[in-house]
């Protein structure tokens, strides 16, 4: 997914602002955004032709232009089902928003088209008891339960390949020999698996301490083993990039309905009544990314959640974003 921060343009700026856009971005496309970042539109140089038959001048404004209904695709959908869309649209690039409309990237055909590779290491927890589906893990680690016709941890392993990455590690506890001896090495799926295990219980981030330490000064790609999800690991790893912050953590909304109804009071009177409200919540989906100096900074054998973990960073000023 192509960096995108050097082609936003306002519905205020002139069509003049737009042709410099387009020429310092090199895309061919400048996406017009509000100040809170959702997507208004679209300018190409078609657009700008047609604003020119049109003898709209260059200080006309960018509102005057744009596409306001471009053709997006959604932050979970797959690389095939964008380039489907892009195809059969003859499209060379198609921003990517979120379910709110809010813009996290672009993706463009040449991209979608080539062989893509990422070095990046994956880290995958694998190491939970699983107590809440007991029996059905008494003897079966969770990650290894089917859904489907495969292991719950095989299918995220899968859309992690399928997406270019191949460097994964895997943190094991419980039935750890299960794990290891359904993955093995990775050979099997063409990829490189290696292990840590945790001794003793280290919580949801205590185990990144026990990754080597002369990992790839990339960003890392972490998931709970658990999670079965329709995150693009492409667009999450290049939105973390753009935010250039510590880590990236994905959240999900989650509602909760009060089962009454709920009063709001002011001096004694009530001034409005809402019968049995939703109340909406972002709450953690267990992915995430993390810098390289936030993984070294998790001592070994030490137990962390990674709430905790994120929370000490927001606290001394470091920039932790949230997807989509």
């Amino acid at each position: 997914m192509k960096d995108w921060s050097e082609i936003l343009i306002k519905t205020s700026d002139s069509l003049e602002d737009a042709v410099k856009v387009l020429h310092v971005g090199g895309l061919q496309i400048a996406l017009v955004v509000d100040n809170k970042g959702k997507l208004l539109g679209t300018i190409t140089d078609g657009d700008i032709r047609r604003a020119l038959i049109k003898h709209l001048g260059m200080d006309c404004l960018v509102e005057e232009v744009m596409n306001n209904s471009p053709t997006t695709a959604l932050s979970s959908d797959s690389s095939d089902v964008i380039m489907s869309r892009m195809k059969g649209r003859d499209l060379l690039h198609i921003p990517i928003i979120d379910e709110k409309g809010f813009l996290v990237g672009l993706e463009t055909l040449q991209h979608l088209t080539y062989d893509k590779k990422y070095d990046n290491p994956v880290f995958l927890m694998a190491g939970g008891f699983g107590t809440r589906l007991h029996p059905l893990t008494e003897d079966t680690p969770k990650p290894l339960l089917n859904v489907g016709n495969r292991p719950i941890l095989e299918t995220i392993l899968s859309r992690f390949i399928k997406a270019g990455f191949h460097n994964f590690f895997i943190s094991t506890h419980y039935k750890a020999e299960k794990v290891q001896a359904h993955f093995g090495d990775g050979s099997a799926w063409g990829v490189k698996i290696e292990y840590v295990n945790e001794e003793k219980p280290l919580g949801t981030a205590g185990s990144i301490g026990l990754l080597p330490k002369n990992l790839p000064k990339l960003p890392i790609l972490m998931m709970n083993g658990d999670v079965l999800t329709k995150v693009n690991f492409e667009h999450l790893l290049a939105f973390h990039q753009e935010q250039k912050g510590i880590a990236t953590m994905c959240i999900r909304e989650y509602d909760v309905q009060i089962p009454f109804g709920v009063v709001n009071v002011e001096e004694q009177q009530a001034k409005s009544i809402v019968e049995k409200p939703i109340e909406k919540y972002f709450v953690n989906a267990g992915i995430y990314v993390l810098e390289p100096e936030l993984v070294n900074k998790v001592n070994p054998n030490t137990p962390i959640d990674m709430p905790n973990l994120l929370e000490k960073q927001i606290k001394k000023g470091k920039s932790v974003s949230i997807f989509p």
